[in-house]
């Protein structure tokens, strides 16, 4: 598949640049992983710095909110809609090479989605205790706790709006295919913090609002670095606020039920906080660090293969190739949307075993690695390990969720994925009240229940967006001519992928020291010790894979 590139959009000179969805993802993943890769760093520091006490229970409750709702506006719903939509004015061509309808649509957009989230951040900001009160109950019994959620949840949240516009910049440079730009930007949130919590921090009465004032401040920088980049492609954005644009109409409609779509999981974790905070204290934290952690590949490789798929699938859906009346798909076109959800479902499946295996296995290695220092205890560890555990067992099912809600969005179909979201989220839900139940007065682990309570309701998800579009009738035709949504070969590459994994964890737990050496070790034993189990496990099964006769041209994408 080739995107047309424009070397600046409002230009007549443009040029055609391969937009292979292999090397965009490379280049996503790599960005990803330098941006986690500093979150992780980030995370180790404000476990040595805080460790799981009830100041650091009360800041990533407040950080947690604004960044739910990132996700819902940011990463989520609006994304998902403003994508397709654009998609389809850069389409449409008019007397200025479509130029105009795409700038007066990034205008329009950009005016509608400041205003409103100025609005809604004023009303939370008056009412911090009240939200504070409906994310985190369980604090109000602990009077101090609770005041720091309300003060810091006021610095916080508007991180929300600066970070939203964010999210469209990143949208529209995706569509324009400067990936590299929105997958670094989150680099600066991580260094933020890293600052606050290193330097700023000891000279605070109360050291947690180091960390509050560093997310605002990282809003600011983060929208700040993408601006000139917008500029480069002449559609820096003068908001104007203009409901009644078609385009803005069309993506508030898109919009409104694809909230509950492709963020059910994140609803799902903010249900776990909200739980989590009638549980013993440092929950919250045990969940906050096992859940970056898994947030890790995710970021790394669903997040990106999502990144770059959503754009490349709604270019197949407006293509020349398609439908003329827009309703549909062409034959070919038809194919190659089937080819793409197809490669991105085998790339999921290849990354997301064996990193869900030695993340189960390596838990408590890689978190007495991390955090173990200082403010973060033993116990800590290992409480945070067996939710991470559970955690884990999920991971393909996050990934995959990024993905198949792609095949929706790219249609602009928001209806089915927020049906099916429904039903996940109130799984989750049952799922929440059986589980920690039985977790917290059986084995005394509530945290774990929550924890396995996301992971089965992702599952439940992704489940139900892979046979929505197995039976779409855009993509495989009539009944008597269905075509398959996996390709030839798909199910035997999984099975050997499953089969390489169990030979990993052999491997892993072949080479494992007892669980009592971690906490005695120092820093360069540990890292050491997990550095030989990462490589071992990586070397057994990338071999496993190649005596089973899988090949790197089975994860191809035609650029």
């Amino acid at each position: 598949m080739t995107e047309q590139v424009p070397e600046q959009a409002g230009s007549a000179s443009t040029r055609n640049r391969p937009a292979g969805m292999l090397a965009s993802s490379i280049v996503v993943a790599a960005m990803t992983m330098i941006s986690r890769v500093a979150g992780l760093a980030r995370d180790v520091i404000i476990a040595i710095m805080f460790g799981a006490t009830s100041a650091a229970d009360a800041f990533f409750v407040a950080f947690r909110i604004p960044q739910f709702l990132r996700r819902l506006f940011a990463e989520g719903a609006f994304a998902q809609a403003f994508v397709p939509v654009l998609a389809e004015y850069k389409s449409v061509k008019d007397a200025d090479g479509n130029f105009k309808a795409v700038k007066a649509l990034v205008d329009a957009v950009a005016g509608v989605l400041a205003g409103t989230l100025l609005l809604v951040t004023i009303v939370i900001v008056l009412a911090a205790p009240l939200v504070a009160y409906v994310f985190a109950p369980g604090f109000a019994a602990e009077p101090d706790k609770f005041q720091l959620v309300v003060h810091m949840l006021r610095i916080t949240f508007p991180y929300l709006m600066l970070i939203s516009l964010t999210g469209m910049a990143a949208g529209i440079l995706n569509s324009y295919g400067r990936f590299w730009v929105p997958a670094f930007t989150p680099v600066l949130l991580n260094l933020c913090l890293i600052v606050a919590a290193l330097w700023v921090s000891p000279g605070l009465s109360e050291p947690v609002f180091a960390l509050a004032w560093a997310v605002l401040i990282a809003g600011f920088a983060q929208l700040m670095f993408q601006l000139p980049f917008l500029a480069k492609i002449e559609l820096l954005p003068r908001p104007v606020w203009d409901l009644q644009h078609p385009g803005v109409r069309k993506i508030l409609k898109l919009m409104l039920p694809a909230i509950f779509g492709v963020s059910v999981s994140q609803i799902n974790l903010l249900l776990d906080t909200v739980l989590a905070s009638f549980l013993p204290g440092g929950s919250v934290s045990w969940l906050y660090y096992s859940d970056r952690l898994v947030e890790l590949p995710l970021g790394v490789f669903g997040i990106a293969i999502a990144t770059v798929l959503l754009p490349s699938l709604s270019a197949i859906r407006f293509s020349s190739e398609s439908d003329s009346s827009g309703a549909g798909f062409s034959e070919q076109s038809a194919k190659k949307f089937c080819e793409a959800l197809d490669w991105s479902l085998r790339c999921i499946f290849l990354l997301a075993v064996p990193a869900s295996a030695a993340l189960f296995v390596l838990a408590e290695p890689i978190l007495y690695l991390l955090f173990q220092y200082r403010a973060m205890q033993p116990s800590d560890v290992n409480m945070a390990a067996l939710s991470l555990q559970a955690y884990a067992l999920g991971l393909l099912w996050f990934m995959a969720i990024k993905v198949l809600a792609a095949g929706y969005y790219a249609q602009q179909d928001t209806r089915t994925p927020v049906r099916i979201g429904i039903i996940a989220m109130a799984s989750n839900m049952v799922f929440n009240l059986i589980f920690v139940a039985i977790a917290h007065y059986v084995w005394h682990v509530g945290h774990v229940g929550l924890a396995l309570a996301t992971a089965t309701s992702a599952a439940i998800n992704a489940i139900l967006l892979f046979n929505g579009l197995r039976r779409s009738s855009q993509l495989t035709g009539q009944q008597a001519q269905r075509r398959p949504l996996l390709q030839s070969g798909s199910l035997g590459i999984a099975f050997k992928v499953v089969l390489a994994a169990f030979a990993m964890v052999a491997v892993l737990l072949a080479l494992m020291p007892d669980a009592s050496w971690w906490a005695d070790k120092n820093v360069m034993m540990r890292g050491s010790q997990v550095a030989i189990l990462v490589s071992a496990g990586l070397a057994s099964y990338l071999a496993a894979l190649l005596l089973l006769g899988v090949r790197p041209r089975q994860f191809r994408q035609a650029a």
